[in-house]
């Protein structure tokens, strides 16, 4: 008896999760005769099978349910939101004493006498009419009562079309609903087809503990493949190396079809969101298009199951903060209708998974300042950064710019939590937004973590797998080249690789292991050829130099023990040929630790550049960025800036009409830039001040402090100057970190304010 309760467990709770998209499907087409007999054959085969075993409540209320699916079966009946309701409800019941069942032995308690009371009440509703009782939802765990004004249509991949069905006997059901409808071509051959004595003769059902095993049983036989592998490359004897290449091949297709019975298809958990969909429309009164694309994506059985909970809370944010409201939409010139779109593809190795939305975008300012508010960022810092780095912030722990917590969203479960549990995995997650247009998160994860292709490195004869997924390209410095390809920006060491400056991480520096790669100055010896390996964080690129690279490999991951898991290099080992442990790095965790993702620009350029473009590209100039009064912006090229000080206020003194002060054992004259470049300051602010931030400028013997509002950060630009209104001290104007910019002609301006002091000095931000 046990075996069949077990058995009937298994089988209502799959057919539970088909009955919820077949319900929402039934929505938007009512008159399908093949979806409706199908749900009312699921019901029936649940509430046979519950009454051949004794679960009274659960029969009692499966047969409500299958009566009012007989009258709209018979077309007795017309199909309603309120009836569908009804049933999702009922589907939801079931649910919860299936759990019961299974926990206890017996069907629960709760009777939901409520809920059969409505289902027996929308029996005897009429087109048009309400039912008679009211349903209290509360009563059931985890359901909320609908409301009428939400509404979710869903449209899938493009289908062949389907042949014309028959149309339903007596009057034709219609969903008292608006617009609820489905532009998903019907699932009921694939329906027939997975009931068909065929299909049920050539599938079988495994535990997936059985799976697990097997699974863990193959890794250990591709470390023992390695092995027998390594040894035959040793030895000369040409009938053993035959046998070992013989076991490479079985032992790779054992592998490739182990694999395949833990791959699933990414639909498996897109199949619920239809209906969660449906439930959040309706509960925040909104109108939803669902579409869904790339469903046959796979992914091994332990990914799927990392990102359903992330995926979910994506989805909820969609739709609470996202797709605004009909009314608002309107007055926004939109559709009434939202889209939400869930789009799965492969890519590089990876699985993309985009969630992307019509709705109202983030709003940057808005972050912006909460993430000032809540001390997150300081104001200076927040105020020039760039708009992607802005709607990063949302990733940050307890960040929500909800005004108000909801059922839907803001429990305190944030996207922190989304970005941590994809990280885990190996993945990433990236937020694109347009203010009034829509938003789109995009999720990159592994296709599986228990086999993967690793390139094999070697650094001060440690050796250190690196997942092929973030392997871009490989690069080789002979001992000739090196000393002019490595190059220090900043102190920090770049490549220029096709135009490009390549941030480059040393990785015995990284992992604290002693070397000889460098010198004292941080260059590379130049006796020596330099390995750099291209890899790809995020969406930035760095260079990680190591001693020697040595082969791709199949390698089994290992996960690493709890007192490892603060290490942020590392994410898990394997055992390698020879039976030593080599460690995984961990790439998105290594460039965080070595701090280049927050040194990298955006912005990669093509390969395909031309000569002249690259060349281009290495005409940049770097500028030092500083405030003038409320909104003004300058840049000064870096080159002609001396040193950048800040002092106390006393400092300043007079020198008949000319403000100086003491400076390295001189008196060097101040300029405001204030009063050369007129900029409205807030006098308050002006008068509160303790200190004055200077720009040290020197020609020839000549030294001269230039006093600005604010030095705001140090950039490289290339961008192009337009002279808008002709001033003295001024090139132009640009565009530098979303701000209009003046480019200042240091000699020039201060000829105007110091005269005879710097005659016939040569322009340097005239060569820009």
């Amino acid at each position: 008896m046990d075996e069949i309760v077990k058995d009937f467990l298994i089988e209502s709770n799959e057919n539970l999760d088909r009955l919820d998209q077949e319900l929402v499907k039934l929505e938007s087409e009512p008159s399908s005769t093949v979806l409706l007999a199908s749900i009312f054959r699921t019901i029936h085969t649940i509430k046979g099978s519950c009454g051949f075993l004794g679960f009274a409540r659960l029969e009692k209320l499966t047969h409500a349910g299958e009566s009012l699916l007989s009258r709209l079966r018979d077309g007795k009946l017309t199909l309603s939101a309120e009836i569908t309701s009804g049933l999702l409800a009922m589907v939801d019941a079931v649910r919860h004493m299936l759990a019961a069942i299974q926990a206890t032995g017996h069907d629960g308690e709760e009777d939901y006498a409520p809920l059969i009371e409505l289902l027996a009440s929308l029996q005897e509703q009429h087109a048009g009419q309400s039912p008679a009782a009211v349903l209290e939802l509360n009563a059931i765990p985890d359901l909320r009562e609908p409301v009428q004004a939400g509404r979710i249509s869903f449209a899938p991949e493009p289908q062949e079309p389907e042949p014309e069905r028959p149309q339903a006997s007596g009057a034709a059901p219609q969903v008292n609903h608006p617009a609820a409808h489905f532009e998903e071509a019907s699932t009921a051959p694939q329906i027939l087809e997975s009931r068909s004595a065929d299909a049920a003769a050539e599938t079988i059902r495994v535990g997936v503990t059985l799976l697990d095993r097997l699974m863990n049983l193959v890794g250990e036989l591709v470390l023992a493949r390695n092995q027998l592998l390594q040894f035959s490359n040793s030895t000369q004897d040409a009938g053993f190396q035959a046998v070992s290449q013989r076991m490479n091949l079985i032992a790779t297709e054992l592998q490739g079809e182990v694999m395949k019975t833990r791959m699933q298809p990414i639909g498996n958990i897109w199949n619920k969101f239809p209906r969660t969909v449906r439930d959040l429309a309706l509960s925040c009164s909104k109108e939803v298009r669902l579409v869904m694309e790339g469903q046959d994506t796979e992914l091994d059985r332990t990914i799927i199951e990392a990102i359903k909970d992330p995926l979910t809370h994506l989805v909820r944010n969609s739709m609470d903060h996202g797709i605004e409201g009909p009314e608002a939409r309107q007055r926004a010139g939109k559709d009434p209708t939202g889209t939400l779109k869930l789009r799965a593809f492969h890519e590089g190795g990876q699985v993309n998974i985009e969630i992307s939305d019509d709705g109202a975008g983030l709003n940057v300012e808005r972050i912006r300042q909460k993430a000032i508010e809540r001390g997150l960022v300081p104001a200076q810092q927040a105020a020039g950064m760039p708009d992607r780095d802005v709607f990063n912030l949302i990733f940050l722990p307890g960040f929500s710019t909800a005004e108000k917590i909801t059922n839907v969203s803001g429990r305190g479960v944030g996207m922190d939590v989304v970005k941590t549990n994809v990280e885990k995995i190996g993945g990433s997650v990236d937020i694109q937004s347009v203010a009034g247009r829509g938003t789109t998160v995009r999720v990159r994860i592994p296709l599986t973590l228990a086999i993967i292709p690793a390139l094999l490195v070697t650094c001060r004869e440690e050796r250190f797998a690196i997942p092929q997924v973030s392997l871009s390209e490989l690069v080789r410095l002979e001992a000739e080249e090196n000393g002019k390809g490595i190059e220090l920006v900043h102190g920090a060491p770049v490549y220029r690789l096709r135009g490009r400056l390549l941030p480059l991480v040393y990785l015995d520096r990284e992992l604290g292991i002693a070397s000889n790669s460098v010198n004292e100055t941080g260059n590379a010896k130049r006796e020596t050829a330099v390995n750099i390996v291209v890899l790809q964080a995020e969406d930035r690129q760095f260079g990680l130099i190591v001693d020697e690279i040595s082969d791709t490999q199949e390698i089994v991951v290992k996960p690493l023990g709890k007192q490892l898991k603060g290490i942020s290099a590392y994410s898990g080992a394997t055992i390698m040929g020879d039976g030593r442990v080599a460690l995984i790095l961990d790439v998105l965790g290594l460039a965080q630790k070595a701090k280049v993702l927050a040194e990298a620009h955006d912005g990669v350029p093509d390969d395909n550049l031309s000569a002249a473009e690259v060349e281009g590209l290495r005409d940049q100039h770097t500028l030092l960025l500083a405030e003038n009064g409320l909104e003004g912006r300058v840049a000064i090229p870096l080159a002609l800036v001396a040193r950048l000080e800040e002092f106390p206020r006393t400092v300043v003194e007079r020198a008949g009409s000319q403000e100086v002060m003491q400076y390295r054992g001189q008196i060097i004259p101040l300029v405001r830039l204030s009063e050369i470049i007129p900029a409205d300051r807030d006098p308050e602010v002006v008068a509160n001040a303790g200190s004055i931030q200077v720009v040290v400028y020197a020609e020839g013997d000549h030294t001269v402090g230039l006093i600005v509002d604010r030095i705001v950060d140090i950039v490289e630009e290339r961008a192009a100057i337009e002279s808008l209104s002709p001033r003295p001290g001024i090139v132009g104007s640009f565009v530098s970190q979303r701000h209009v910019t003046d480019l200042l002609d240091m000699p020039a301006l201060m000829r105007v304010a110091v005269p005879g002091l710097l005659d016939g000095a040569e322009s340097e931000a005239g060569r820009i």
